[in-house]
């Protein structure tokens, strides 16, 4: 079974004792964030949604069935987008990195059930 988890951006400190390969999954660099912050996290934009999908949702809680269908449509067409995320999750743990403010609400949790969808799991 793969150990998939999702975090907060602004909540990940780089721990030298974390085991695993960390992800951004953002389409966009984090406000506030900067890049030796996240220097051993792989950054994959292209897992993230598309620009357009991306707008359209807004983080509209009402809007969330159908941005996950979409979105899952988006990586059903490019798996190769998030593919770095489906082998890295194949030998060890993984955590999934996203800026958005509501832990309920957001594409991370989606990534994460497509990428376990793809592992069989």
């Amino acid at each position: 079974m793969a150990d998939i988890t999702i975090q907060r951006v602004y909540e990940y400190r780089d721990d030298p004792a974390r085991s695993g390969t960390v992800f951004l999954v953002d389409r966009l660099w984090p406000r506030g964030v900067s890049k030796e912050d996240l220097e051993a996290v792989t950054w994959v934009p292209d897992a993230a949604p598309s620009p357009n999908l991306r707008i359209w949702f807004g983080h509209i809680a009402e809007r969330f069935k159908e941005f996950a269908g979409r979105y899952r449509s988006e990586l059903d067409a490019r798996p190769e987008h998030a593919e770095p995320i489906v082998e890295a999750a194949r030998t060890g743990p993984v955590t999934l990195l996203y800026a958005a403010k509501d832990p309920e609400v957001n594409h991370a949790l989606v990534l994460k059930a497509w990428c376990e969808d793809e592992l069989g799991e």
